[in-house]
Order: structure tokens, then C-alpha cells, then sequence
């Protein structure tokens, strides 16, 4: 199967199909909103979420080999084990050929609200499908690795729910907006944000453009991730002062992001030391 069945599908760029190395980049995911309806018997919880990417994150450097092999660099690379690291998983549960030797260059901070690793396992799932195809019911695979991770296969603008699994098309009218990512450089693992959810339930996503649903919409993980890393509310505080129309932490943190209505304004926000950051736009 390839992603152009799928009724989600956008062309995801990259080179065309060739011998030897290729290339993806694994695009960085940010949450316009989260809203957290109920929580589930199964541990999980019940989102309404808008997932959108920047057009930059991770790469991925692949070359054919005798067998799979990872080599992780760049500023995070150190932080993760190879051995159970999810592109490692992903390549095991999908065909390409006899294997692969793949470098991951580690742009982005880990445990940030990224979706840093789902991104990673998006990106192998384009270079499968772009040399050899996806197999049929790639989606459940994908969603077997984490829930953010069918998203991250088609890294464009869309609407999540249930766990974030069931995707739905929206029009994307804020494609090639100015965004600034900025961490605390605070690691935060998802588990005990969820936790310090509240249990209120404070509505569902907002209707109409991409653009209004992210005005109106929330973060419903803000003030539990807060809590645990009080540093995000430095980082939200600086980007509201920063000219931004929209400032929102990203997923469960601590990540937050802020989006400009030019890239002027945005390259004028001089990010404090020690705080990692990423300018971009939106795809």
C-alpha cells in the first residue's frame, strides 16, 4: 500500500527513489491544541488534539547493508540506547529488503512534546514507503509503536482523536507560518503529566480553519506539566512578550511553542541563553 491511497495523504517530499543513500527528514510535531476529554479503563486517555509540523527536526541517513544497524549523533544522540530505540522497532515490523544501516542525526530534545521519537519512526515509514511500498494495514503498525506515530507518517496538519490515532483531514491554512519551538532543556516523560490531568472535562475543539481552532483551542496538560517543570511558565511568559499571536506549550511539554505573522518577527525574539530553540514554519 502506498500513502497516496490513504485519504489523509499530502506528497511528503524528499528525493525520488535511487540506489544507495537516502535521506528524510523527521519532521517536529507541535499540538495547536490538546484538549483531554475523560479518562479511559485501559490507562489512556481520550484526546481531541490538531496536529501540525514544522519543516524541520531529525534526519535520517539510510544506506543499504547485509543487516539493520542504527548510529545515533547530533546534540541529543547520546541521550537515547540504539538497541530499543523506536526506529530500530520500525524496522523490524516493515519490509526493506535485506537491511539497512541508518544514521540518526538527534536534533531534537527528547522527552519534549516533539513527538521526537514518533517523528523518527514517521520518517522510516516515509523511506519505506517511498523505496518499497508500505504493506497493507501499515496504520495499525504505526499506532502499535505510539499513538502520535500514524500522525508522524504523514506529518501534515490534521485532527486527532480518540488517543490521537483516528486521523481526520482538515484544510491547512496556516502552511508556511513563522514558528519558534523553545525548551527549558528540561527533559518531561508523558507518564506523570497525564497523571496531574485534573479529570475535568472542558469541551471539545473549537470548529472552523486550522487558524481559529488553534486560536480558541487549549492545552489541557499545561498547568499538570507545569507543576512538575515550573520553567515552562518562564518559557510561555517570554514568548506572550515576544510579539507572537499564538503562544501554547506543545503535547505534554516542555516544549512550547509561539507563531508570528512574519518571519521578521519571529527572527527578532532573541531566545535567553541555555534554552534550546528551532525557527522554522509550519508545512
Amino acid at each position: 500500500m502506498r500513502l497516496e491511497d490513504s485519504p489523509l495523504h499530502h506528497p511528503a517530499g524528499g528525493p525520488p527513489p535511487r540506489p544507495g543513500e537516502d535521506t528524510e527528514i523527521a519532521y517536529a510535531k507541535i499540538n495547536l491544541a490538546l484538549h483531554v476529554r475523560a479518562r479511559r479503563a485501559d490507562g489512556f486517555h481520550d484526546l481531541e488534539t490538531v496536529f501540525a509540523f514544522v519543516d524541520a527536526g531529525d534526519e535520517l541517513r539510510i544506506a543499504p547493508a547485509d543487516g539493520d544497524s542504527l548510529t545515533l549523533t547530533g546534540e541529543f544522540g547520546t541521550i537515547l540506547a540504539d538497541g530499543d530505540n523506536i526506529v530500530a522497532q520500525a524496522l523490524s515490523r516493515l519490509p526493506h529488503g535485506p537491511g539497512w544501516a541508518v544514521s540518526l542525526d538527534k536534533r531534537l530534545p527528547v522527552a519534549a512534546g516533539l513527538g521526537g521519537g514518533s517523528a523518527d519512526a514517521g520518517a522510516v515509514f516515509r523511506l519505506v514507503e517511498r523505496l518499497h511500498g508500505l504493506p497493507d494495514g501499515w496504520q495499525a503498525l504505526a499506532a502499535a509503536l505510539g499513538a502520535d506515530v500514524p500522525a508522524c507518517v504523514h506529518s501534515r496538519a490534521m485532527l486527532g482523536h480518540g488517543t490521537g490515532t483516528h486521523l481526520h483531514a482538515v484544510a491547512n491554512d496556516l502552511a508556511r507560518t513563522p514558528v519558534l519551538l523553545v525548551n527549558p532543556r528540561v527533559p518531561l516523560p508523558t507518564g506523570p503529566v497525564f497523571r496531574g490531568w485534573d479529570g475535568i472535562d472542558r469541551g471539545p475543539l473549537p470548529s472552523g480553519d486550522l487558524r481559529t481552532i488553534a486560536r480558541e483551542g487549549r492545552n489541557d496538560l499545561e498547568p499538570g506539566a507545569i507543576a512538575l517543570v515550573p520553567q515552562i511558565a518562564d518559557v510561555l511568559d517570554w514568548l506572550h512578550r515576544s510579539g507572537a499571536w499564538l503562544v501554547r506549550m506543545s503535547g505534554s511539554g516542555a516544549t512550547c511553542f509561539a507563531l508570528y505573522d512574519t518571519v521578521e518577527q519571529r527572527d527578532a525574539a532573541k531566545v535567553p541563553e541555555g534554552w534550546w530553540h528551532l525557527a522554522g514554519t509550519l508545512r
